[in-house]
């Protein structure tokens, strides 16, 4: 979990006096905060930027909200997102949920919700870094794999019965059945299913983004 001192906040609004604001009322509740006064300049420091969440107006001169998190997208950063939002904007909230925001703040605000927005991200954070480290351990237990075996595995992770494996591979069934026994048994895993949890957080049969 992030420490309390460690909570950054990325304040992303065209308006000084509510970044100000903003800025004022998570300091006040222990968080830390950097301000940004465009979609353009965030975007310049996202790649390099503390881990934290970003909370981002979806209005704003030159880049909108919307088209930063799609371009955060793009670029790869996972940083969690709530928007702020004005008394017509609910449309374009919606979207920003169903692009992958984690909530809409709309303005004027009341502090109780702001902060259970940012915790709801926080939580986000917290789980994806989990997941990340486990990527990173899958990864790593995979190395131990001959090219052979790691082969027998993606044939198993698209659902593959052995004897297909084997015709695919140009090798007997009888030889898959031992690569696949000695796979499991280097990833420490006796049942398919844990096996192919592991091939799973590695990456392997994730489809590529279309």
């Amino acid at each position: 979990m992030v420490p309390m001192d460690k909570r950054i906040v990325h304040v992303v609004d065209d308006e000084e006096a509510i970044r100000r604001s903003i800025g004022f009322l998570l300091k006040t509740s222990g968080f830390v905060v950097h301000g940004y006064a465009s979609g353009d300049d965030f975007l310049s420091a996202a790649k390099t930027a503390e881990a934290g969440c970003v909370l981002m107006d979806i209005r704003m001169p030159g880049m909108d909200g919307l088209a930063v998190h799609e371009e955060m997208r793009r670029r790869g950063i996972t940083l969690p997102v709530i928007f702020l939002t004005g008394h017509g904007d609910i449309y374009l909230a919606v979207r920003a949920i169903k692009g992958g925001a984690v909530d809409f703040i709309e303005k004027p605000f009341e502090k109780a919700a702001l902060i259970a927005a940012i915790d709801e991200a926080f939580r986000r954070l917290d789980e994806a870094g989990r997941e990340h480290v486990d990527a990173d351990i899958a990864r790593a237990q995979l190395g131990a794999l001959t090219p052979r075996e790691r082969e027998v595995l993606e044939g198993l992770v698209k659902g593959l019965p052995n004897k297909t494996i084997g015709y695919d591979l140009g090798i007997s069934t009888r030889t898959v059945e031992v690569h696949r026994a000695n796979l499991m048994t280097k990833l420490g895993k006796h049942t398919l299913s844990d096996t192919l949890r592991i091939a799973f957080a590695a990456g392997i049969g994730k489809a590529a983004p279309g």
